[in-house]
């Protein structure tokens, strides 16, 4: 299962990443958590400098950019495959 967070002050890219990051879960059908944090303090907690950020279970992966659908579909399957592999 897949924890994903949109990390962001509420702007236009941090609502484009969220808007990304639930098109890449629903074409992978993962199964998934999607949270959008607004709170300063919690960017601090992922060391994320400039925002949007994407944590993928709780590992930041993406930060001050909004990467494209195909990317973050990318980034979502290979931590999905971690996981199957460490199983």
């Amino acid at each position: 299962m897949l924890r994903v967070k949109v990390l962001g002050p509420g702007c236009e890219n941090c609502a484009h990443l969220k808007a990304t990051a639930q098109e890449a879960l629903e074409a992978l059908g993962a199964e998934a958590t999607l949270e959008y944090v607004t709170d300063r303090a919690e960017f601090a907690k992922y060391n994320l400098m400039m925002t949007p950020g994407l944590v993928v279970n709780e590992k930041l992966v993406s930060a001050g950019r909004v990467p494209a659908t195909h990317e973050v579909i990318t980034l979502f399957a290979n931590v999905l495959a971690a996981e199957e592999a460490g199983s």
